[in-house]
């Protein structure tokens, strides 16, 4: 045990107002931390999975922690990503891992929660970052300027991701979209896949995986102000079995068949669209490259990098206390930490995200990321003997919010 945490012992008035919180959060909530819970004395999940809470004092005062510990080196664990089955949807941590099975997990990236800027525009739910769940391409990054949550520390991007490969490993990384439209005028180049936001004169795809949400969105800011207004120069293209089916000039709503692709313009690329004609054939293809790894991913998910190599990344604020989500790597990537703090009112002051990199580096990882944090911030698991998680910690805006990903952890017999 460090110098920075202590033995959890709470006091009567801690309790009392952790065991109301509980009550108004729902049933689902397990409720205080039992007295004298001690870091390091985990709960056994699963093989290869602990959970453990504790006290952890901040600049701001006393917060309070709940700590997944994954073991990827046993055979029986693994980590996937966890979505309702739809980009452009979301759904509370609980429900996202009990439909998949997981035995426990935590809230992921930051995402497009509002578009107050954009009245009659409806948010969408989406990502910011990259997605991959079981192997499969979801979507791709939105423009840095039009990305929801904190300001990114320097040198980090929207393409940044936290992800297992098929060696079983995890590693923080990059992923980039490379992808193309082909026409009978000339190969387009891919700007964007299934994201909420495409850059300026870009032409993006939608699929199957976006969901039903509205499409208008994409077409909206800019690549440096997420406020500016819509474009007015817009065209959509639907393309069924690599033919040309519809094209309409403004984005469109709804289910995605199977098999069909939603072309979405916007300035130069709506001008491109828009020679297409009914019938001609356009092929689409993309893939997303990882910059730092050739290994293939079976899972990953956005949000940004503040601990690498065992060093805090340069500039992470030092001022700015929230409750938060992150996650570390340790081991040579066999072993996560999956942190999420707690939101009851007691412990809400949270932490800074540069504390988050040093409690991260305490805690023995040597490369971390953050996630969404405050009302976002989860962490679920199972009781021994059930079937199904228990959120562990209070969520800061008195119930469970629905998000759009999260971390699942899963064992298998």
């Amino acid at each position: 045990m460090t110098r920075r945490r202590k033995r959890y012992a709470a006091g009567r008035a801690v309790g009392t107002v952790l065991t109301a919180f509980g009550v108004l959060a729902g049933a689902a909530l397990t409720g205080a931390a039992p007295a004298a819970a001690v870091r390091g004395t985990g709960t056994e999940i699963a093989p290869g999975v602990t959970y453990e809470q504790f006290d952890l004092p901040a600049a701001k005062g006393m917060t309070h922690a709940h700590l997944l510990t994954v073991d990827l080196r046993d055979k029986h664990v693994h980590l996937d990503l966890l979505h309702p089955g739809a980009v452009a949807a979301r759904a509370p941590v609980s429900q996202l891992a009990d439909t998949a099975g997981a035995v426990a997990g935590v809230n992921g990236d930051f995402f497009n929660i509002t578009e107050t800027q954009h009245p009659g525009v409806e948010a969408t739910g989406a990502t910011v970052g990259p997605a991959i769940a079981h192997g499969r391409v979801l979507k791709a990054a939105v423009p840095a300027g039009q990305r929801f949550g904190p300001a990114l520390p320097p040198g980090t991007t929207t393409e940044d991701v936290l992800g297992v490969g098929t060696d079983r490993r995890a590693r923080l990384d990059r992923l980039r979209l490379e992808g193309s439209v082909g026409t009978p005028g000339g190969r387009l180049p891919l700007g964007g896949l299934n994201q909420y936001a495409l850059p300026v004169d870009s032409v993006g795809a939608f699929t199957a995986r976006w969901g039903s949400a509205s499409r208008v969105r994409a077409t909206c800011g800019t690549d440096t102000d997420r406020a500016a207004p819509c474009s007015t120069d817009t065209y959509e293209v639907t393309v069924r079995h690599n033919r040309v089916l519809s094209a309409s000039d403004k984005p469109g709503s709804g289910p995605i068949a199977a098999g069909t692709t939603v072309l979405v313009g916007r300035e130069a690329g709506a001008q491109r669209l828009r020679k297409l004609s009914t019938g001609e054939r356009v092929t689409v293809r993309y893939r997303l490259v990882a910059s730092g790894s050739g290994v293939r991913y079976r899972f990953a998910l956005g949000g940004y990098p503040v601990l690498r190599g065992g060093q805090p990344l340069p500039g992470l604020d030092r001022v700015t206390s929230a409750v938060r989500t992150a996650v570390g790597i340790a081991g040579g990537g066999r072993r996560l930490l999956l942190l999420a703090l707690d939101g009851a009112p007691a412990y809400r002051s949270g932490l800074t995200i540069a504390e988050v990199a040093d409690e991260m580096r305490a805690l023995g990882s040597v490369d971390a990321f953050s996630l969404d944090g405050g009302g976002s911030t989860e962490l679920v698991a199972r009781e021994p003997g059930a079937d199904t998680v228990s959120v562990r910690n209070h969520p800061s805006g008195g119930a469970e919010r629905p998000v759009p990903n999260g971390i699942g952890v899963f064992s298998a017999p």
